[in-house]
């Protein structure tokens, strides 16, 4: 749902300005895709759906006419998200999506510390952030996610933790946290702005592991921690090398063994009878892909689904490590995993592995 009030400085996904005309063109346009895969197959059924933006909120109204569209379609325990900026969440907003049966938020909360809120261009301070999820707590989410940015500008160590005590207050059963990655096109590429050293980074990552770790946010993924049984199902689909479908400008999907994705063109996307895609990828799968995404997650590579659907021993892993320090990852009968050292190095830990 590409859609935002205004752009923020450091962030490089596609949006374009909310209007409300083209809001409800868009959602037909979705509602025709969503028409075009079950036609292609009347026995698709979802057990995750997740509204990504841009500001999805901004758009309530219409993904509860999506959300009538798929509901047949969808399995009786689904997860159902929607990402929400805390300034544009109403009341009204959080009760109609909950009765239409999304039943998980994800606010783009990004600091506790006003300072730091401006600095990154967000329109929201941190107490209209509070406002916001409780807000939803009282609409009835039980399954609220909040993102914490990581080596902004003017974040120390005292703010971080600042922000984790702010975060760790609030009725959160699932945290994001990711560094700030500056990209270029963006206002912030072309800006002088003092950033933290990787040193600092490591130390903001760390600490922010075993700070949520002794709050109960138990680390899943890289950037993703969650109280137990709230882990995101919807993201478990991607780091688990599972199939999905995405709809949109700029959206990604893996469905049918094939990577495809959609032009970043929302004029095409509206006007288009099908969205027009672009195979990235086919025959997509092998043993590097799925133990790349496998290895993100804090479960790990697992030894036995290695050795039966790819023909990869345990020894043949194993090999590989001798060329990692042992810091950087733990290792059992079943499987092997990174530590938080490790995840801070991870592309190049994982190269290492997958090379077979």
């Amino acid at each position: 749902m590409p859609f935002c009030l205004s752009k923020c400085p450091y962030c490089d996904f596609y949006s374009v300005k909310y209007n409300e005309e083209t809001a409800i063109m868009y959602s037909q346009a979705v509602i025709r895709n969503i028409r075009h895969y079950l036609s292609m197959d009347s026995s698709l059924k979802f057990d995750t759906v997740y509204f990504g933006g841009g500001t999805p909120v901004l758009l309530w109204k219409e993904i509860c006419s999506i959300m009538n569209e798929l509901s047949p379609h969808i399995t009786d325990s689904a997860e159902i998200t929607i990402e929400a900026n805390p300034c544009c969440t109403t009341k009204e907003a959080l009760c109609s999506l909950k009765s239409n049966g999304v039943n998980r938020i994800s606010f783009g909360l990004q600091s506790g510390v006003d300072k730091e809120l401006k600095a990154l261009g967000r329109i929201h301070d941190s107490l209209t952030g509070i406002k916001a999820v409780n807000l939803a707590a009282d609409a009835g989410f039980y399954n609220i996610s909040g993102d914490i940015m990581l080596g902004i500008p003017y974040q120390t160590k005292d703010s971080l933790n600042d922000t984790i005590s702010y975060m760790t207050s609030l009725p959160l059963s699932h945290i994001s946290a990711y560094m700030l990655k500056i990209e270029s096109g963006t206002p912030f590429a072309s800006a002088e702005i003092k950033l933290p050293d990787e040193d600092e980074y490591a130390d903001f990552y760390l600490d922010t592991v075993k700070s949520l770790d002794e709050k109960g946010f138990i680390q899943y993924e890289i950037s993703n921690f969650a109280k137990r049984g709230f882990e995101s199902r919807h993201n478990l689909k991607y780091w688990r090398c599972e199939e999905y479908i995405g709809i949109g400008p700029a959206a990604h999907s893996y469905y049918n063994s094939n990577r495809f994705a959609v032009n970043r063109d929302i004029d095409a996307f509206i006007t288009a009878d099908i969205q027009q895609t672009v195979i990235t990828e086919r025959e997509c799968g092998n043993f590097s892909e799925w133990a790349m995404l496998k290895l993100r997650l804090s479960e790990g590579l697992d030894f036995e689904t290695a050795s039966k659907r790819f023909g990869v021993t345990r020894d043949e892993i194993l090999n590989k490590c001798r060329l990692i320090p042992n810091k950087l990852y733990e290792i059992d009968d079943k499987s092997i995993r990174l530590t938080p050292e490790g995840f801070l190095v991870s592309n190049a830990v994982i190269g290492i592995i997958t090379d077979i």
